[in-house]
């Protein structure tokens, strides 16, 4: 048998990590099994799906490296791909439903399923389809037809029928109690088709084998199986993956931050650390291992390892993550990282205009220096915008505990002092002439290098003293100096007795 799994996304908004994360489950799984990964759009909502959304769908799964072997803009033997291309399919198989009397046409209108809904609400029980229109004799629907009523489809759901068993491939055995489904639509009047009906036409019509998909769709499992058995057909093996949590153990949505995978991009997460990241929430590796290339993860990728318990989309090690592969990034090909945080110091007004070949150099020199403080492009702005302002921006905490004391003046022009007067401008040089300063003054190497880092840059953190001293260059270091001198609390002048 050949695996064969598919991701398909409605086109009415941007690709959430949501959906991400399953298409990359989906994508891993028919992978490791050497099989084939189709791309399907369900575009049956016309009011609200777009061209531009398909797009940028199409768009960022292929920036994660998520590619398919099948789908509507690389075709296949199963298309169409598109859900609004195939409407001959369903209502083909919605006349077969009809021909074995396992649907039926129904006239209720809104207001009296409203009725219903209300009377349920009062009773204090779970609204449920009457079944005003199941047993209608054909001259009752004609008299609704003629009195202008147009008819939904509904399936309908055997009476009697035992327990549904499934054997999912992570849940283990689930049943389910047909008692507790109601008969339930599956083709609007303008012969749209819903959810549960459209799902399995297409998933048999493009002989799935596998459906993969979040834990929000084990209820509609039910009501599929059914339309299953009633067509006559095989269902694809199910595996319901755990749900998707923010950190505060709520399901992820908006309130935790960025939830659409282009956002994600724009800040500088890398598509290899997301889709890491993706794959360790609900996959656990025997060793505990967390880092992977995607073609290890192929490799060892397997389903029973996916846990039953939440996935928890934790932010703060999902930037830990990007930052070890920034620093790969950086070591395989530096212009790649440098041309992100170039982007990052446009956007903030720190570059404009053309970027000369020096102000590159200059941006990969920071950049080398920034080590692992450099999980995200924007996280120059944090340790090193004082690389890229003309004047320093002072933290009022650090001036007062390292540039407010009595010695600071001559402490910092000693240090000017030894810094002119170097004749090269090197890492071994700038130590020597710093510690040497401390040496002079008789004084611990920390009573000149903290005021020393914050003359320079405002802060009391960011890359290594002597490497940024070196990056800044000796014109920039003694200008900075001076202007610190200046505004160091001088020693009061001694009164003469």
């Amino acid at each position: 048998m050949t695996v064969r799994t598919r991701y398909a996304p409605s086109p009415t908004g941007y690709l959430h990590v949501g959906g991400a994360w399953m298409a990359f489950f989906n994508w891993l799984f028919a992978r490791h099994h050497q099989g084939v990964f189709v791309l399907r759009i369900e575009d049956t909502d016309r009011d609200r799906s777009t061209e531009e959304y398909e797009r940028s769908i199409l768009e960022d799964l292929r920036w994660l490296g998520i590619d398919w072997d099948e789908g509507p803009d690389v075709g296949g033997p199963y298309g169409p791909y598109r859900q609004t291309e195939r409407g001959a399919l369903y209502n083909a198989a919605a006349q077969t439903l009809l021909g074995r009397d396992a649907a039926y046409p129904c006239y209720c209108t809104r207001e009296e399923l409203e009725a219903d809904r209300q009377q349920a609400a009062a009773e204090r029980r779970p609204p449920r389809y009457s079944g005003r229109c199941r047993n209608l004799t054909p001259d009752e629907r004609r008299a609704r037809e003629a009195a202008g009523r147009v008819a939904t489809l509904r399936f309908r759901v055997p009476q009697g029928r035992p327990t549904i068993v499934v054997e999912d491939l992570v849940l283990g055995q689930v049943e389910f109690d047909p008692a507790d489904l109601d008969d339930f639509i599956i083709q609007r009047s303008d012969g749209t088709p819903l959810y549960n009906f459209a799902n399995v036409v297409d998933d048999h019509g493009m002989d799935m084998s596998h459906s993969l998909r979040g834990s929000e769709h084990l209820s509609n499992t039910p009501r599929q199986v059914l339309i299953y058995e009633a067509l006559g057909w095989t269902p694809p093996r199910f595996a319901h993956f755990p749900l998707l949590l923010g950190i505060d153990r709520k399901k992820l949505s908006k309130r935790h931050g960025d939830t659409a995978v282009r956002e994600y991009a724009a800040q500088g997460f890398l598509p290899e650390a997301l889709v890491n990241f993706f794959a360790l929430m609900g996959w656990y590796p025997e060793d505990g291992r967390e880092l992977f290339t995607v073609e290890e993860l192929i490799h060892r990728f397997r389903i029973e390892a996916v846990g039953k318990s939440p996935a928890v989309f934790d932010i703060q090690k999902l930037s830990w993550m990007n930052g070890v592969y920034m620093q790969a990034a950086y070591r395989q090909n530096p212009d790649r990282v440098v041309d992100l945080v170039i982007a990052c110091l446009r956007d903030q007004g720190l570059l404009d205009g053309e970027v000369t070949p020096e102000q590159r150099a200059y941006v990969a020199r920071v950049v080398a220096i920034m080590g692992e403080r450099l999980r995200l492009p924007r996280d120059i702005l944090t340790y090193g915008d004082f690389f890229f302002r003309p004047q320093v921006a002072f933290d009022p905490q650090a001036v007062a505990k390292h540039l407010s004391g009595p010695d600071t003046a001559k402490v910092l022009r000693h240090l000017r002092e030894a810094l002119a007067a170097t004749r090269r401008w090197d890492l071994p040089t700038i130590e020597a002439a710093v510690r040497g300063g401390a040496a002079h003054l008789g004084v611990e190497d920390k009573a000149v290098i903290h005021p020393l880092r914050v003359a320079l840059t405002g802060k009391t953190v960011g890359p290594g003293l002597f490497e940024l001293i070196e990056v800044l260059g000796k014109e920039r270091v003694l200008e900075r100096l001076d202007r610190a001198i200046a505004r160091a609390v001088e020693p009061p002048a001694s009164t003469p007795r």
